[in-house]
């Protein structure tokens, strides 16, 4: 039995995010109808994460077995003939048989982008989040600091988390701006449902002078969901790359 790893890149608009679910167009079933196509027999893809409906990946990571001889060299072309546009298989390789793509993932790298223009743009509105208001980037970046190292993130998950523990570290926190965007990119050991979101909806209110930077240790230590800022749309959100070293 091969055990295939693929680098995935998706446009998340259409697709109600990457779980498999009857009657609604998902990731994960589209890639697997995909697969099967070609290796003539059911399959398994396990991802290192659900991403929610809307959510778009540069680097999402995914496995499944197959006993299908097809050249490693020969399956993401394969695969990106039987898939739509929005969805494209950037790498396949063979892994050993215990890789797996959730359990053995290390870090997680997410990033999120805002159009901080005066109009906004037409052409890009679906992979942005626009906010006209005037962002205080400075003070973005030294409120970011203090989400770094070990923390209990209770206050930055939405309801419904399935998770056990809302404990989680980020090891890199960063704003920085190319032109009209500005981007948070958050580096951790994983992350709870709607956490980057929220904590770049919290940054945006810091941004805006709603919130004093100063006051994010003690928004962390609160636990309380409605001291944090809002949960940003997910049409702003990336997954940009997983890490497994």
């Amino acid at each position: 039995m091969r055990n295939i790893k693929l680098t995935i890149e998706y446009d998340g608009k259409d697709f109600n995010g990457w779980q498999k679910q009857p009657n609604k167009l998902n990731i994960q079933g589209t890639i697997e109808k995909a697969i099967e196509s070609i290796v003539g027999h059911e399959v398994k893809l396990t991802a290192s994460g659900r991403t929610d409906a809307g959510v778009h990946a540069l680097g999402q990571v995914a496995n499944f077995k197959t006993n299908s001889q097809i050249p490693i060299e020969k399956f993401a072309i394969a695969i990106n003939s039987r898939l739509k546009k929005s969805i494209v298989i950037k790498n396949a390789e063979e892994v050993e048989e215990r890789f797996h793509s959730r359990l053995n993932c290390k870090e997680k790298t997410y990033r999120y982008i805002i159009n901080n223009s005066k109009q906004g743009t037409a052409i890009y509105r679906n992979l942005e989040y626009h906010i006209s208001n005037n962002l205080d980037i400075k003070k973005m970046q030294e409120a970011a600091k203090f989400f770094e190292g070990e923390h209990d993130f209770k206050a930055f998950k939405a309801s419904g988390t399935s998770s056990k523990s809302s404990v989680r570290v980020i090891y890199k926190a960063e704003v920085y701006t190319k032109g009209d965007r500005v981007f948070i990119e958050l580096t951790g050991s994983g992350f709870l449902y709607n956490m980057v979101r929220i904590i770049s909806g919290t940054l945006v209110e810091v941004g805006v002078g709603k919130i004093d930077p100063q006051a994010i240790p003690e928004i962390i230590a609160s636990g309380k969901r409605e001291n944090a800022g809002k949960t940003l749309p997910a049409h702003g959100l990336y997954l940009v790359s997983v890490s497994y070293k």
